[in-house]
C-alpha cells in the first residue's frame, strides 16, 4: 500500500458525515410526504377560501340597458319624449304660438292607408330648430322615434345664432296610426364657396307632392295629412337663445317656463291637427278638451292659395 493511501484509509474507515441507518432514512422519507400532502392541502385551502371569499363579495352593479322605445334616443330627446299629457293641458294654446293653417278643399296624403305627417326642414335654419322639439312632442303621442339625437346648431351668422338643436337626418318613427316623413335638405356646413350650405338630403316624390305648393314661404315646412299647413315657425325661436340641449329639454315639463310656453304650445296645435287626420282614439290626448278649441282654431285660419295664410 502506498503512502497516500495509508493516510486516506482512516477517511474511509471513519466517514465525516456518518451514514444515516435505514431507520433514519424510512423517517425521513416519511416526512417529506407529510410535507408535500400538507402543501397540496394548503393550495386547495386558499383556493377554496379566495373562492368563498368572491361568492361572498358584493358584486360590482351591472349596467342595465333600457330595452324600450327610448333606448336608442339622447337624453335630452327623450325628455322631449317623456313631456306629459298633464303638462301639455296646462300649456294649452298660449297666445305667443301661431296655429297652423286649415286646408280648405284638401287632398289626402297618405301612404299605405295611414295619413302622412311631412316635415321640411335645414339644419341651419334657427326656425326649424323649434319646430322639431314640437314635432317630437307631438308625435310621440301616436308612436315612438328611433336614432334621434345627432347634434347641431344653427346657423352662427342668421338671426338668432347658434341655438342647439338636432337633426331628423337618420331618424325613423314607428306608429300604427300616422307616418312620419321628415327632409333635412341642408346641413349646417356653408359650402366651399361660402354662400349656402352643403346640400343633404333630396325630397321624396311625396314630400315634394306637399313642399311644392307652398315652397316660397321656406323653412320650417309641416304638412299633417294633407289638411293642414304651418309655414315657418309657430312661435318665436328666441327662447332657445343662449340654451344648452339640456337646458332646453329640462324646461319642457314645466309649463309655466318659456321654453314650455312656445314648444309644447306649438306642439298642441300640431296634436290637435294629427288628431283630425287620424281618429279620436288615436292617442288618449285626443279627448282632451282643448284639442276640439285648436281644431276650432286651425278651422277659422284657412290657407289661401297663392297668398300669406289669414
Amino acid at each position: 500500500m502506498s503512502e497516500l493511501s495509508r493516510m486516506a484509509q482512516p477517511l474511509l474507515d471513519h466517514s465525516v458525515v456518518p451514514m444515516p441507518s435505514v431507520v433514519d432514512l424510512r423517517r425521513r422519507g416519511q416526512r417529506r410526504r407529510q410535507r408535500h400532502l400538507l402543501g397540496g392541502s394548503t393550495v386547495v385551502f386558499l383556493v377554496a377560501a379566495l373562492v368563498a371569499v368572491a361568492a361572498l363579495a358584493p358584486s360590482s352593479p351591472k349596467p342595465v340597458g333600457n330595452t324600450g322605445s327610448l333606448s336608442s334616443l339622447t337624453d335630452y330627446i327623450q325628455k322631449g319624449v317623456a313631456v306629459s299629457d298633464s303638462t301639455l293641458e296646462a300649456v294649452g294654446l298660449p297666445a305667443v304660438v301661431t296655429a297652423p293653417n286649415y286646408i280648405p278643399n284638401d287632398t289626402a296624403l297618405t301612404r299605405d292607408g295611414k295619413p302622412v305627417v311631412v316635415f321640411v326642414g335645414a339644419e341651419f335654419c334657427p326656425y326649424c330648430a323649434l319646430e322639431r322639439w314640437a314635432l317630437v312632442v307631438a308625435l310621440s303621442r301616436f308612436g315612438t322615434f328611433s336614432n334621434l339625437g345627432q347634434t347641431i346648431s344653427s346657423s352662427s351668422t342668421d338671426v338668432y345664432p347658434g341655438l342647439q338643436s338636432w337633426s331628423f337626418d337618420g331618424s325613423s318613427f314607428k306608429s300604427s296610426s300616422l307616418v312620419f316623413s321628415p327632409a333635412e335638405v341642408y346641413s349646417s356646413t356653408p359650402n366651399s364657396t361660402g354662400n349656402g350650405y352643403q346640400p343633404l338630403q333630396r325630397l321624396t316624390t311625396l314630400q315634394s307632392q306637399a313642399w311644392t305648393t307652398y315652397a316660397n314661404h321656406g323653412y320650417p315646412f309641416i304638412d299633417v295629412g294633407g289638411k293642414y299647413v304651418a309655414l315657418g315657425a309657430s312661435a318665436n325661436p328666441e327662447v332657445l337663445e343662449h340654451l344648452t340641449l339640456d337646458q332646453i329639454a329640462s324646461q319642457l315639463d314645466d309649463p309655466t317656463s318659456a321654453v314650455a310656453q312656445a314648444v309644447d304650445g306649438a306642439a298642441n296645435y300640431l296634436i290637435a291637427a294629427m288628431c283630425s287626420v287620424t281618429s279620436t282614439s288615436a292617442a288618449p290626448i285626443c279627448a282632451d278638451p282643448f284639442i276640439d278649441q285648436a281644431q276650432a282654431g286651425m278651422a277659422a285660419n284657412p290657407y289661401v292659395a297663392g297668398g300669406s295664410p289669414s
